[in-house]
C-alpha cells in the first residue's frame, strides 16, 4: 500500500495559478503510474491527467490540454499538478491516485490508491 496526500490547493482567482503537490509514502513509487481526479459540486468524480512511472508519457483530459502539467519527482516520491489559467469551471476537490500499472489511464478502476483530496476554488 502506498499512503497519498495532496497538498497545495487553495482559492484563486480567474486566470490564476496554482501548483498542487501530492508526496508519497513508500518505496515502490518510481513504480507506479500517477494521476489526478477531480470531484466538483454536484458532479461525479473526473479525470484530469496521469503520468508514466519514469514520466516519459503523460496523458490529459480535453478539458485541461494546454493549461495544466503533470510532472513527477521519483526521488522526492512526489506528483505535481501545475494548473495555469484556472477557470471557474475548474473548482474542484482535487485527489491523485496512483496504479501498478506503468502506463498512465484515465481509467478510475486501475488506481488502487488515493489521497484524501485538496479543495481547489477558483473565483470569477
Amino acid at each position: 500500500q502506498v499512503q497519498l496526500v495532496e497538498s497545495g490547493g487553495g482559492l484563486v482567482q480567474a486566470e490564476g495559478s496554482l501548483r498542487l503537490s501530492c508526496a508519497a509514502s513508500g518505496r515502490t513509487f518510481s513504480l507506479l503510474a500517477m494521476g489526478w481526479f477531480r470531484r466538483a459540486p454536484g458532479k461525479e468524480r473526473e479525470f484530469v491527467a496521469a503520468i508514466s512511472q519514469n514520466a516519459g508519457l503523460t496523458y490529459y483530459a480535453d478539458s485541461v490540454k494546454g493549461r495544466f502539467t503533470i510532472s513527477r519527482d521519483n526521488a522526492k516520491n512526489t506528483v505535481y499538478l501545475q494548473m495555469n489559467s484556472l477557470k471557474p469551471e475548474d473548482t474542484a476537490v482535487y485527489y491523485c491516485a496512483a496504479t501498478p500499472y506503468g502506463l498512465p489511464s484515465k481509467e478510475q478502476m486501475l488506481y488502487n490508491n488515493w489521497g484524501q483530496g485538496t479543495q481547489v476554488t477558483v473565483s470569477s
